[in-house]
Order: C-alpha cells, then structure tokens, then sequence
C-alpha cells in the first residue's frame, strides 16, 4: 500500500451524558466536549496552514491542563493523541514524527488500562496512525497492525462514522475497492452525534469525497 502524507486524524466519537449524573461527571462531559469542538473547528473550519497549526497547539495546551487535573481519564488521553495526530498532519513532514509517536504511546496506554472507552476509539485512532505514517526504518507503519486495530474498534463500535469511514479509506488506500464502498457507505448512514455538528459535516464531505474517488 503506498503511503500518504500525514493526513488528520479525525474526530472519535463523544460520550453522551446520563439522566442522574454526577456534577462531576456533567462537568468531565462538558470539558471534553469543548476540546471535540475546539478541535473540530481547527480540522474544518480554520483554512490557513498557519492559523491551523497554531489552533491545534491551543487544543492541545488545553487538552494537556485538563489531564494534568485528572490523570486517570483515559478519555483526554485519547483526545490528546488525536490533538497531536492532528498537529502532525497539519505540519507534515519528518518534523512531524515526534508527535505521532507520543500519540502512539497514548493510544497504547488506554488501550492497556480502558480500551473501550469512548467506543474504542483508542483503536480506531492507533489504527489510522498505523496506515498513514510511514514504515520503517522511517516510523511505525504497519498496514497488518492497522487492519487489526480497525476491525476492534468496529467490533466495539460497529456503526459508529468514525470506525467505518477509517476502516473503508484503508480499504481503500489496499485497493480493495468494492469492501471500500460497503463502509464508506455504511459511514455515510451513521446516526448524528450530539453537540458534533460541525465534526460530522465535514466528515460527511470527506466521506462522499472518498466515495465519488471509488466510483
């Protein structure tokens, strides 16, 4: 499979509040949905290289003070891996390695300690990283690990945008075109998320994007 340039890894997927959660709870949702929608107006609607690099360092700066505050939530762990991901494919270039190992790590450690959490998003963002940084001697990729790490976070999550979308640009990028489209497709159909309009819009577009390339 021939390898692209750091592309963005993309929103997961938020975790919905309960009827009858803890204050602290409500408060742990409403942070970690700010760092979606910050970052989420940083991968779609900032437009400039620089401005877009310089708002994911913000994310990131914030995502960071968080998780200092609460060092057990594996779910900032993920948003950080994601935030650094982001900054990588924003920059690109060898530069770019640095952070994508350190998101590497984080993903690795929650899928250690809480690989469900955020409907295994862990595995679908190792996964991406895995099929869009280079081999070695160059970096980590590897496209039988990033098959393998997709195929759980579907299992996880078999609905979900993200899972398929990811799964079926893998797909795609191994010239398997027609399973490709089966979930692409199935991204397409996937249920709104709450409070990611703007994630799901612009994921939508890369979706039919993706799809109009295969057909």
């Amino acid at each position: 499979m021939k390898k692209p340039s750091f592309n963005l890894i993309k929103p997961l997927l938020v975790m919905a509040c309960v009827t009858g959660a803890s204050l602290s709870s409500l408060a742990y949702a409403d942070e970690l949905s700010d760092i979606q929608q910050q970052w989420a107006k940083c991968q779609y609607d900032t437009f400039n290289k620089d401005n877009k690099v310089q708002c994911l360092r913000n994310v990131i700066t914030v995502t960071k003070k968080a998780l200092q505050q609460s060092p057990d939530r594996a779910d900032l762990k993920v948003w950080l891996a994601i935030n650094k991901s982001s900054l990588a494919g924003a920059k690109g270039g060898l530069g770019a390695l640095p952070l994508v190992k350190e998101a590497k790590a984080l993903l690795e450690d929650v899928i250690r300690t809480n690989p469900k959490v955020l409907d295994g998003s862990a595995y679908t963002s190792l996964g991406t990283l895995y099929y869009q940084v280079p081999g070695w001697p160059i970096a980590f990729g590897d496209d039988d690990k990033a098959e393998a790490m997709l195929q759980k976070a579907l299992a996880i999550n078999p609905d979900g945008i993200d899972p398929n979308y990811f799964y079926g640009d893998f797909l795609a990028q191994d010239g398997r075109r027609d399973d490709a489209i089966v979930y692409l497709t199935r991204a397409s159909h996937a249920k709104p998320r709450p409070g990611r309009k703007l994630a799901d819009a612009g994921r939508q577009r890369e979706i039919q994007e993706k799809l109009k390339e295969l057909q």
